[in-house]
């Protein structure tokens, strides 16, 4: 009875120290989940991004990878300034979140529509340089999570180099170099604003729409994207 009871003790004793090791490391786990990406986020505010999870996603689902990093003054004003214009009118002037937007995006739902998103390009950099597509909770967290600190330790040049730079603009086709040399055959900084409010039209759904696919409704949203640029006017000054 006593050598049972002993027996008993130590499985209880291992499988308490079992216990704790898987603790331990799920506090380690835990901690560098929240110290890489500042790591990461701090790497890129002077290196140029390589590749982010989407790029592996879509060569896993056999759409290629066309990229070319261009520093920002590479890439054509107007370029910029259409971005601006299709997703994020005061980018110059929030902190990484649109506060007006997102209330207005919550009084939406509450009133039983559907919200359009309110997502910043600094919140689109965040997510297109670490995280995956799709609108799942766990992912809006992490780019909630993400999205204050490209703001602490980039500039907004910088986050709009990164961001023009990675961005899909169409199957495989990433940053505004390579989509430049896709669509008009031309580098980024020989862009003229039809063909930057075109680049921007299709940001949305870059899989879906092409900038040169002549459908009425990119025609559409290219036009008002180029009447915007100039009533934005001093909300593009951080990014001249």
């Amino acid at each position: 009875m006593a050598r049972s009871r002993d027996v008993k003790s130590r499985w209880v004793s291992a499988g308490e120290a079992r216990l704790r090791r898987a603790r331990r490391w799920l506090v380690r786990l835990a901690v560098l989940a929240l110290i890489a990406p500042f790591v990461l986020i701090a790497l890129f505010s002077v290196v140029p991004v390589p590749i982010t999870p989407l790029m592996v996603i879509r060569m896993v689902q056999g759409h290629g990878l066309d990229k070319q990093w261009v520093p920002l003054e590479d890439i054509a004003p107007e370029l910029r300034f259409a971005v601006i214009a299709a997703e994020d009118n005061v980018f110059c002037e929030h902190g990484g979140f649109d506060w007006k937007a997102l209330r207005g995006q919550f009084e939406v739902a509450l009133d039983g529509g559907r919200p359009r998103g309110a997502s910043t390009i600094t919140m689109q950099a965040a997510k297109n340089l670490l995280l995956w597509p799709g609108r799942d909770l766990l992912r809006k967290a992490a780019e909630a999570w993400l999205t204050p600190q490209l703001e602490l330790l980039w500039s907004k040049r910088r986050v709009m180099e990164v961001y023009l730079n990675i961005v899909e603009f169409g199957p495989g086709i990433y940053g505004a170099e390579s989509a430049a040399r896709h669509f008009f055959r031309k580098p980024a900084s020989e862009l003229g604003r039809r063909e930057a409010a075109a680049l921007a039209a299709v940001l949305p759904n870059p899989l879906r729409w092409s900038p040169r696919s002549g459908s009425a409704f990119v025609k559409s949203r290219t036009d008002t994207i180029a009447r915007r640029i100039d009533q934005l006017g001093p909300l593009l000054d951080c990014v001249r």
